[in-house]
């Protein structure tokens, strides 16, 4: 349990919020949403000890422990990968570096051994004899192979790193969890086990990510910080989306009386509920509605970008065709090979593989980036194509600012210009800075400007939701689900593809596996799963 009394923050002359009193309590997961700058990961620093609030206190349950899921991944860059994991249950590493260092004397005396008497007896209460097998295990669960437990940190990429951090931040089962974009770098399958994992938990977990499905999947409350205050209500993201919306509906519509809008809203609650009855999201375990009441909806004042794809030209009856085509990475890995498939009107493919970067390759390939090692490809005549690459760095190396950036990628005056980008929520001041000064999202909002602006009939994106918020990705999948156009793409997002895909292609090594299903179903389908294994398996 985590009380937290009178919390006050600012910076500056900026408060991010004041009179914040709320107590999260075991058996809950609690998902954190709010604007970029709303102070999301601010809270659960200061929650954490990282971050002195102005005012306030935070307190835990008596002798309970706090376990955060850390973000500097050079910091244990000395330990082995195990010990890194162990040292997530400080109590724990404590004991056996100090048993470790008594037994270790060459003087040992009868004050020590009964120093050792107390730390061994602690040391079976905290199930330390499992300690080590319970961190191969997690890792493992991570992605992290057998092999690797045993390395030093610095031996590992930052993607694995992140994963590590994961496995120290979940181990010995804290009281009090905290996490803050835990999906980031993870592939499908890991975030699909950590969605299990953290809804069979008993204790409190408050976590912040942008991945819209995770937060569903877990989240039994809704943190929302807005109009300088943090609220909790019952329900996940999805409920407070929806809601929010048909409140801002509401509220637009002045003419509406009282209780018409009191029926409407009662009418939502009732049907929500129903759904999530039904589904076998691990939210439904929780019956997370149990406590909800008309007056904790209302609208929101997130600023959502207007992200409106639109064809100049109507697509032909041939799109794309590949045949045969291979793709090798510079250590030799073969990212892909016997890749055969003819793209139809109006499909909407996504793309995947247990490795990222063949996704990548393959749409490098297609848009006459990079050679295919083997194979070829044919576009039609017809088609157009605006792309969204997954490393835009090369697009920002310039000192322009922003009208004069976006200027070089399409035709029209300043006026115009100007208009692509207050679409995508730059005011009037932020398109005079230079582009690279730019953050990530701001530089993806960018791209996506760059593109709406290609009027194309089939867009290509690479991992569209990196670096975006919340508010973002869901203009940007509203949209995708209504063009009319071909779209071939690559996402770590669940809900992105969910919504997106009537068809999925998997690349391997040795060919792919093409289905015209949703994507729900691929991944719970056995005989795909069969499939997939003999794919990745041969030689």
């Amino acid at each position: 349990m985590i009380t937290v009394t009178n919390l006050a923050i600012q910076f500056g002359k900026k408060v991010l919020y004041k009179d914040v009193n709320l107590k999260f309590t075991g058996g809950n997961i609690y998902g954190i949403i709010g604007a970029n700058g709303a102070g999301k990961s601010t809270l659960l620093r200061a929650i954490s000890g990282s971050l002195e609030p102005n005012k306030g206190s935070v307190e835990m349950g008596p002798g309970e422990r706090l376990s955060v899921l850390e973000q500097d991944h050079f910091k244990y860059d000395e330990y082995s990968v195990r010990d890194t994991v162990l040292m997530g249950h400080q109590p724990l590493w404590e004991n056996m570096k100090e048993r470790e260092a008594l037994y270790m004397k060459p003087d040992f005396n009868e004050e020590d051994g009964i120093r050792v008497a107390e730390l061994e007896d602690k040391f079976a209460q905290m199930d330390g004899w499992n300690a080590e097998s319970d961190a191969d295990q997690m890792l493992t669960n991570l992605g992290i192979k057998d092999d690797m437990h045993d390395k030093m940190m610095n031996e590992l990429s930052n993607n694995e790193k992140v994963r590590v951090m994961l496995a120290k931040a979940l181990f010995g089962h804290p009281d009090n969890l905290l996490l803050d974009e835990p999906t980031n770098d993870l592939d499908l399958d890991t975030v699909m086990w950590l969605e299990e994992y953290l809804s069979n938990l008993e204790q409190t977990v408050l976590v912040v990510s942008h991945d819209r499905h995770f937060l569903d999947a877990v989240s039994t409350q809704t943190v929302d910080i807005d109009f300088g205050k943090v609220t909790v209500f019952s329900g996940n993201y999805s409920f407070w989306y929806e809601s929010s919306q048909l409140a801002l509906r509401q509220a637009q519509n002045q003419r509406q009386r009282a209780e018409e809008k009191r029926k409407e809203l009662e009418e939502f609650i009732r049907r929500f509920s129903a759904n999530v009855a039904k589904s076998k999201q691990t939210t439904s375990r929780k019956k997370m509605l149990e406590k909800l009441n008309v007056e904790e909806i209302r609208p929101s004042s997130r600023k959502y970008p207007g992200i409106i794809f639109q064809m100049e030209r109507e697509p032909g009856t041939q799109i794309l065709e590949v045949e045969d085509l291979k793709a090798v990475d510079k250590d030799g890995t073969v990212l892909f090979d016997h890749v055969n498939f003819t793209i139809e009107k109006g499909q909407k493919t996504v793309f995947l593989s247990h490795n990222p970067k063949a996704m990548t390759a393959l749409f490098e390939i297609i848009n006459g980036n990079r050679k295919a090692d083997a194979g070829e490809y044919k576009w039609g005549v017809t088609i157009t194509t605006a792309y969204l690459p997954l490393d835009n760095t090369d697009f920002f190396n310039s000192d322009l600012n922003l009208v004069d950036w976006l200027s070089q990628f399409g035709k029209g005056n300043e006026v115009q210009m100007k208009s692509f980008l207050g679409r995508m929520l730059f005011k009037d001041e932020d398109v005079q800075k230079k582009v690279n000064v730019l953050s990530g999202g701001e530089k993806m909002r960018c791209m996506i400007a760059r593109m709406q602006m290609k009027n194309a009939n089939c867009l290509i994106l690479d991992t569209p939701t990196n670096h975006l918020d919340l508010e973002s990705i869901q203009a940007f999948n509203n949209n995708l689900v209504g063009f009319k156009g071909n779209i071939l793409f690559a996402s770590h997002d669940h809900e992105f593809i969910q919504t997106v895909a009537d068809r999925i292609i998997e690349l391997t090594p040795n060919g792919t596996i093409d289905k015209l299903m949703e994507y729900d179903q691929y991944i719970y389908d056995e005989a795909i799963k069969e499939q997939k294994a003999k794919m990745y398996s041969k030689q």
